[in-house]
């Protein structure tokens, strides 16, 4: 691991400790959960998934069998619930017509191909792909998000304007490639992000606030 992730990372678990995520019973819920997570909070997705744990819903097949309108509506707490049910129900076409809804059979692909398949997949960007791998898979590919940028870019480890693969690989380029630490690792940066790295940051207390170029927190220009 690279001097600087090292320190990173040192700074946030210590701070932090481990953060048991992704929080699920089962690798299904985190691909429920993957998909339900876009542009909404966690307790909302939670609320979506209890329902769908009340209904006896959390297997593949059986999930997919559920009207769509009926799916709208046990979904609707996590928001934009009629995109999101499409899109599950699309992410369900495909595991259920492609591997009989088996994931043991989905996550014996290889990663590559596997993550090239979940992209092909109407409403599956790169998060949502490699948040299915890393967490319900226990495949190494590291998972970006908004915190991830927003961090980096703050600290000037990166340039405002890099894309997610430029960001994915500033990890993966430089880290082991080990399912464990990428899990932590962007766990712990989506703890500090919503503590301190929010769009008006509050950098006082943050763990790595003394890595902060002098000036403090970069932004981008107008």
């Amino acid at each position: 691991m690279s001097g600087l992730l090292q320190e990173v990372y040192d700074r946030l678990y210590a701070a932090y400790g481990p953060q048991h995520w992704w929080p699920a019973q089962t690798p299904f819920e985190v691909i429920v959960g993957a998909v339900l997570v876009q542009n909404t909070n966690w307790k909302n997705v939670e609320r979506a998934i209890g329902n769908l744990r009340e209904a006896g819903l959390l297997e593949p097949r059986r999930l997919a069998k559920v009207p769509l309108p009926e799916l709208e509506e046990l979904i609707r707490p996590a928001g934009y619930y009629r995109i999101k049910a499409r899109r599950l129900r699309n992410l369900l076409e495909l595991i259920v017509r492609r591997y009989g809804g088996l994931l043991e059979r989905m996550f014996s692909r290889p990663l590559d191909a596997l993550r090239e398949e979940l992209l092909g997949v109407p409403g599956i960007g790169p998060e949502t792909a490699d948040s299915i791998l890393l967490y319900a898979g226990g495949f190494p590919t590291f998972v970006v998000d908004t915190y991830t940028h927003r961090v980096l870019a703050r600290h000037g480890w990166i340039g405002f304007d890099a894309d997610y693969y430029q960001i994915k690989d500033f990890f993966e380029s430089q880290l082991e490639a080990n399912v464990q630490l990428f899990n932590e690792y962007h766990a712990l940066l989506v703890r500090v992000g919503k503590l301190h790295c929010r769009r008006q940051p509050k950098c006082s207390g943050c763990p790595l606030e003394q890595m902060l170029p002098e000036g403090g927190p970069l932004e981008p220009e107008e």
